[in-house]
């Protein structure tokens, strides 16, 4: 059969801009791609949320069904197994006659932990687990300082960067995909296999009908960018929170892999050469930054993300009755028509705007007293959009245990209300939960 390269996909679902895949093309005889549905990723949590709530895992199932179907347009197909990654690739490694796998690194200490146990199962059947870094925008090997010595403010980090770095091209995409003769092909697993037994319901106020894929996430840059002419005023839009097009709405496929960010950066550079560059442009960029910022700090600060006190030392006071406090601000029973409002449209469809994120999260740590990472935890849950980095270096910087260089940064819950939803409209379509 000659080489047989294992491909192991995790966050990291589409065929363009992803080295690992193409490489295994190139340098394997036949190809095994797999991806595994984890059941530690839908169980529940240390906090009082779920891993993963129906919404979420909705997302993550199309988005896999849609790397299957692209896999099959090439000639491949998609392995799909229920069950923990270190128990179940060196399963398959024995099985097929494996001779190495590949895999991205991934930088929060879950990912990696299991990383590092399928490692370890594969060592000892002397099969190499190849690591590939493909996640973010600019490559940790381009940056102007090594990954410890990145600056802890993001302003000096953007600066750097931007003028010392470059962001590669994009990897091609394959042209075609062996499979071994014989590959015993499941079945995707469905919610109820997962172990959800309610139904993910529809939600009409929702801003965008969210459809996890490559081919949907591919679909939403064009029409943002290219058929709506959107991205022309990104920077004025994007602290809106009601319909389609006040921002990108790219997160969730980025958080997936669905979308490369690399891809997304280019396609802006295309943009500004053939329609308009000015901040707007810029400022999408200047997010996908931000996003790489988080990544690398992971890499700096490892679990101290996850701790209460971050990396400064002291956790936030917090209120005796939180619990109690907790319930209602998951459930919108605040009394606060802003919040209220905001954690309806995110119970109901999994998704919220940035100015949205950031108020919910402030009132829960300054204005409520709450553990801040049990608010981490619940967007863990929810979010479809949900990156480790990203969500919990953001509640970290909100809770002042984080990158934010301002002391007791805090919101004014009814001025931002006044400001961003100054009639009211947003409160009134989310004023009742779905």
């Amino acid at each position: 059969m000659g080489k047989v390269i294992l491909v192991w996909f995790r966050k990291d679902l589409r065929i363009h801009d992803n080295e690992m895949l193409l490489e295994a093309t190139r340098r394997g005889d036949v190809v095994i791609p797999v991806y595994c549905f984890d059941p530690r990723h839908y169980g529940p949590s240390e906090y009082p949320a779920k891993k993963t709530g129906s919404i979420r895992a909705k997302f993550i199932l199309e988005s896999v069904a849609d790397l299957k179907n692209s896999l099959q347009n090439l000639g491949g197909d998609l392995l799909t197994v229920l069950g923990k990654p270190e128990e179940e690739i060196p399963k398959l490694v024995t099985r097929y006659g494996v001779h190495e796998v590949y895999h991205h690194r991934e930088v929060a200490f879950e990912e990696t932990q299991i990383s590092e146990r399928v490692e370890e199962a594969l060592w000892k059947q002397q099969v190499n687990l190849k690591h590939f870094i493909g996640h973010t925008l600019y490559h940790k090997e381009h940056l102007p300082f090594p990954i410890k010595d990145i600056p802890d403010v993001f302003t000096n980090f953007r600066k750097k960067v931007e003028r010392d770095s470059f962001v590669r091209p994009c990897f091609d995409q394959p042209t075609q995909i062996r499979i071994p003769a014989g590959l015993e092909i499941q079945s995707l697993p469905e919610l109820a296999d997962l172990g959800y037994t309610e139904t993910v319901p529809a939600d009409e106020r929702v801003v965008l009908a969210f459809q996890g894929g490559e081919t949907a996430g591919l679909t939403r840059m064009k029409t943002y960018f290219w058929d709506r002419d959107a991205l022309r005023n990104y920077k004025e839009t994007r602290n809106g929170l009601l319909g389609a097009d006040y921002s990108s709405k790219l997160s969730p496929w980025l958080a997936l892999g669905c979308l490369s960010p690399r891809e997304v950066y280019w396609e802006v550079k295309k943009y500004e050469q053939e329609r308009t560059a000015n901040e707007s442009t810029y400022w999408l960029v200047f997010e996908l930054l931000w996003r790489d910022y988080f990544r690398f700090m992971f890499k700096k600060h490892g679990n101290k993300f996850f701790q209460k006190s971050g990396f400064k030392g002291q956790a936030p006071s917090e209120a005796p009755n939180q619990e109690e406090l907790f319930e209602k601000w998951k459930n919108g029973q605040t009394g606060v028509p802003f919040i209220d409002a905001n954690m309806h449209e995110l119970n109901a469809t999994g998704f919220m705007s940035n100015r949205g994120r950031q108020n919910v999260a402030s009132y829960l740590v300054k204005d409520l007293k709450v553990n801040w990472t049990w608010g981490a935890a619940y967007f863990e849950e929810k979010l479809i959009d949900y990156c480790p980095a990203s969500n919990w270096g953001n509640w970290a910087y909100v809770a002042g245990v984080g990158n934010d260089p301002r002391e007791d940064r805090y919101f004014n819950i009814a001025k931002q209300a006044q400001t961003y939803d100054p009639k009211g409209e947003y409160v009134k379509v989310w004023a009742t939960p779905a």
